[in-house]
């Protein structure tokens, strides 16, 4: 039986990004948005059963994202289970789920696949529960946990360089959130997507940290996009409300990325910006 790629999820960034480079290839796949199978309903089981064979690939992306309440959580938790229940006895080739950053606990030390999980929000929480059924189901299983993604095709526009540049665009000011002093890895794009491109096409499984390798404030982000876009935007801080996100410290080992996918070179937030400016 001829092999198949499914795409579940079809209206985000990295599903976007992810057809472009199928389609620009010439390779051929099927995507799934919740408009077609919305798999928070049970009756999506049958629905997805019918679609998939043995030996196709399967990118689960589909998520309500960010979780950030309880009906949230269990409407992603129910997602999964559905999900399981339609491929069980399929025997699926490979399944890669896109996962998050967020799954880790806070630490000083840069993160690497071995750190400890131990989410300190509901959206990182949301995704570990994902991971640890999907485990239970799928034998060749390969997890994905980005950082910050930015790049084209972003519906979200959160605080970033997503959000920097909108505003930057239209020479708006950018506002930060405290001194904007929080140092964050941000990772662009086309990395996120060569790498996920390398996991459908070569035998790769286990768990992958998606990052740049390097941090940056918001503060020098926001300066950088204003540069680089030659914006008359102005950078504005603000009192900080509450407690810094992961102690306002999340850096990143890439080795594991590095030595597994070699050919990818990662992309410096100059450079990100600088691509991101030119689509």
């Amino acid at each position: 039986m001829k092999k198949k790629i499914i795409i579940l999820g079809s209206s985000g960034i990295i599903s976007k990004n992810l057809q472009k480079k199928l389609k620009k290839n010439k390779i051929k796949f099927i995507v799934y948005g919740k408009e077609k199978i919305n798999l928070v309903k049970k009756k999506s089981i049958n629905i997805l059963r019918n679609k998939v064979s043995a030996n196709d690939i399967i990118v689960f992306i589909s998520a309500e994202a960010p979780a950030k309440n309880f009906d949230m959580f269990r409407n992603n938790i129910e997602m999964c289970e559905n999900f399981c229940e339609s491929i069980k006895d399929k025997k699926i080739s490979k399944i890669i789920y896109i996962s998050s950053d967020a799954v880790y606990s806070d630490s000083f030390k840069k993160l690497n696949e071995n750190s400890k999980t131990l989410p300190s929000s509901m959206h990182g929480m949301m995704h570990l529960t994902r991971e640890l059924i999907l485990k239970i189901y799928c034998k060749n299983l390969c997890v994905l946990r980005p950082t910050l993604v930015y790049g084209p095709g972003d519906t979200h526009k959160g605080y970033g360089p997503n959000k920097f540049l909108e505003l930057a665009k239209k020479n708006k000011d950018i506002v930060l959130f405290g001194k904007g002093e929080e140092l964050r890895d941000h990772v662009y794009i086309d990395d996120l997507i060569a790498i996920l491109y390398m996991c459908i096409f070569k035998n790769k499984k286990g768990i992958f940290n998606i990052a740049s390798g390097k941090i940056n404030s918001f503060k020098r982000v926001a300066k950088t996009v204003v540069s680089l876009s030659k914006s008359k935007s102005k950078i504005f801080t603000t009192k900080r409300v509450g407690q810094m996100p992961h102690n306002g410290y999340r850096p990143f080992d890439v080795s594991c990325i590095k030595k597994n996918f070699n050919k990818i070179k990662l992309t410096n937030i100059e450079q990100g910006i600088t691509k991101y400016l030119r689509n």
